[in-house]
């Protein structure tokens, strides 16, 4: 189950937020969000080091650790305006795949059933199978779609003789009934993998994969738009999944399978805040921040910051419901204040 606090480095709690543990239903009964962290990077299939990657995202910042940071851009303090918890990290071992996805899996699932978000710190993107799974086992199978941002489509099939890996967890998802087929939405593909057996197995599914040369021609905004309409589209909630590798290596050079030509770091957070405001977000996770790569710590401020903005859409999104307002990105900063 979750350790009472960090399994590598320090013993703090995402940007100082209070601490909860997953075996007192009641310390967390109230929260909106559990930040939980997954430091396992057993699945790699080249080079390891995310099992850092928790560690990193909660701490890397300027600022104080207060429990505190305003948006600029919303307008809001996520932090405070939700009530955000630290449930710690999930006792992993990499020698054993599948009892860490089975302990993962269990947290997610425990939040998710106690109406908070679950907000997953990996890891490498193998722990996509246990995350969405848990989510969905509160939602119900094929009721959440998936959002899936990533250099790499992960569906392949049996890799290193194992069914278990970080490019393998869609594939899972999937043929579990987890999360549908055709309510499954990539963004950012690009590269040399997966072949044409992968690919032609993708399009049986009715995945809908958005590649980098696309995304250029027609623009991210028109892209995510689309993806937005069948994302919503018979289902009760989005699951957002974001592998950082997704980002051109230049922004996140922090990861092990890094693939050039990618999104900026700040579409990526344009992104983010763009699906979280619009949309029912249920879970989200960020993946493949390894510190062991990163230069200047670069990768791990992104992967704080795309916690932050997931955060803050989402309070920004429940004060409009509230209070019948919209936010509107065009608005200069200090207009009204």
């Amino acid at each position: 189950m979750s350790r009472y606090g960090q399994m590598f480095g320090p013993d703090i709690t995402f940007l100082g937020v209070e601490r909860c543990d997953l075996d007192d239903p009641a310390g967390y009964a109230d929260a909106d969000v559990v930040i939980l962290g997954a430091p396992f990077d057993g699945g790699t299939s080249h080079r390891p080091g995310a099992r850092f990657g928790p560690n990193a995202i909660r701490q890397t910042c300027y600022l104080p650790h207060d429990g505190s940071r305003p948006s600029l851009a919303l307008r809001v303090d996520a932090l405070k305006d939700l009530r955000v918890l630290d449930a710690g990290d999930v006792e992993t071992y990499a020698g054993d795949i599948e009892g860490s996805l089975r302990a993962i899996e269990d947290a997610v699932a425990r939040i998710a059933a106690s109406g908070a978000i679950p907000v997953v710190l990996g890891g490498d993107h193998t722990i996509a199978l246990p995350d969405a799974t848990g989510v969905a086992r509160h939602h119900g199978f094929g009721r959440i779609s998936m959002l899936h941002f990533d250099a790499h489509a992960d569906t392949g099939d049996i890799e290193f003789g194992h069914l278990h890996g970080h490019g393998q967890p869609m594939r899972r998802l999937i043929e579990s009934g987890a999360i549908r087929g055709d309510r499954f939405l990539q963004i950012g593909l690009r590269g040399y993998w997966p072949g044409p057996e992968i690919l032609d197995w993708m399009a049986g599914q009715r995945m809908r994969s958005y590649e980098m040369t696309e995304i250029v021609a027609r623009g991210l905004d028109e892209c995510l738009t689309e993806a937005y309409a069948i994302a919503l589209d018979d289902c009760d909630g989005v699951y957002l999944s974001v592998d950082v590798d997704v980002c051109d290596p230049g922004h996140a050079p922090g990861t092990g399978t890094p693939e050039p030509g990618g999104l900026s770091a700040r579409q990526l957070l344009d992104a983010v805040r763009r699906t979280c405001y619009e949309l029912p977000v249920v879970g989200l996770e960020i993946v493949e921040v390894a510190p062991p790569y990163d230069h200047a710590d670069i990768t791990a401020y992104l992967g704080n910051r795309v916690v932050l903005e997931a955060l803050s859409a989402i309070a920004r999104r429940r004060r409009d419901a509230a209070d019948g307002t919209r936010w509107d990105p065009k608005q200069p900063l200090l207009d009204g204040r």
